[in-house]
């Protein structure tokens, strides 16, 4: 588990890799930043009440959230 404590509530960075179904957050306006949290087994990140939400699945193929960002701080790049 991932717990972060945002101070100032400076920019971060989400990225989001569709093949491997990884996660990446990262302090900065760029993911070349200091790599704050990683998820593995992502199947989708979606927009919920103004945040980026990051979804996980299980053993049993259930998708459930284990992480929210909120979009007026966060970038968000989709790589493939």
């Amino acid at each position: 588990m991932c717990l972060i404590k945002l101070k100032n509530k400076t920019m971060q960075t989400l990225l989001f890799n569709t093949t491997e179904k990884t996660v990446r957050l990262y302090e900065g306006l760029k993911p070349e930043g200091t790599l704050i949290c990683k998820f593995n087994s992502v199947p989708t990140v979606k927009i919920y009440d103004g945040y980026y939400e990051v979804k996980q699945k299980d053993e049993d193929e259930k998708t459930y959230p284990v992480a929210r960002f909120p979009v007026n701080i966060t970038n968000m790049f989709i790589d493939k």
